[in-house]
């Protein structure tokens, strides 16, 4: 009984979706600060804002801890043993930027994702998953949806491109054209995930509540797609023709692992 209840909950956590750098660690591949911008994109920003800057010529004091809140309550986690007293410089700071995302990625759920790891190893064997990237693995647990081309049309928005606009139209005939997982990775491509809301894509969420899905003309020709994952936005540049988008479109999708995506 208690097997078959730690398969039922783990089922259920897999149908509402977990995200990608959730993926990553059960595949026990190392995290980010790339995988941080799809979950908490202050918490990015501020440690790029470290990585970007001089610390020592902004007069910035930073040490090998941080603090947090839980029920209103102050916390300090040291990052490294008598962290608190560890000054960042720009010698360590690579360091100390790698070990908050460690901590971020960890906070509070270390003893819940060990336990989710041991039931869902009773029910596949995390070494038979050792050749799969994070995304393959969603593609499996999640399974292939069946799209609603005509929804996901209705509920796109466009930024320096019109409906009317030859290289709009070669997307949605991209779209049609391809198979259904295609349309998964597409989507995965873009907004971080393979999963369609209940609601379909009225209800897809951003970093910051509901955001549609959303096409922005950036780029010449010649380059490659790229997303936003959190904003559910692609970047489709001007392409000429639409073989040259489908070949684009689809190299950025299958043949790469997190190219072009932000």
């Amino acid at each position: 009984k208690q097997w078959y209840q730690r398969r039922v909950a783990i089922t259920a956590g897999i149908d509402k979706g977990f995200t990608l750098p959730f993926y990553k660690r059960i595949l026990d591949k190392p995290l980010t600060m790339l995988d941080l911008k799809s979950i908490d994109e202050d918490f990015y920003n501020s440690l790029k804002w470290v990585k970007e800057n001089d610390l020592e010529e902004c007069g910035l004091e930073l040490y090998f801890a941080h603090e947090f809140e839980v029920l209103g309550e102050v916390k300090i986690h040291e990052l490294k043993p008598g962290g608190e007293d560890i000054m960042v410089t720009e010698e360590n700071k690579e360091e100390y930027v790698n070990m908050m995302v460690s901590w971020r990625f960890t906070r509070g759920v270390e003893e819940q994702f060990k336990a989710f790891l041991e039931g869902f190893n009773e029910i596949v064997p995390i070494q038979w998953l050792q050749y799969f990237d994070e995304r393959e693995l969603e593609l499996i647990l999640v399974g292939i949806q069946d799209f609603d081309i005509q929804d996901w049309q209705a509920h796109t928005i466009y930024r320096n491109y019109r409906r009317s606009d030859k290289q709009i139209q070669w997307f949605w005939q991209f779209v049609a054209d391809i198979s259904d997982e295609q349309r998964s990775r597409l989507l995965q491509f873009v907004t971080g995930t393979c999963r369609l809301p209940i609601g379909g894509f009225s209800e897809l969420m951003g970093s910051n509540g509901a955001q549609k899905f959303c096409i922005e003309r950036v780029g010449k020709e010649n380059w490659l797609p790229r997303s936003h994952t959190c904003f559910n936005r692609l970047d489709l540049p001007p392409y000429r023709s639409y073989e040259q988008l489908k070949e684009k479109l689809l190299f950025a999708t299958e043949e790469t692992e997190g190219f072009g995506q932000e």
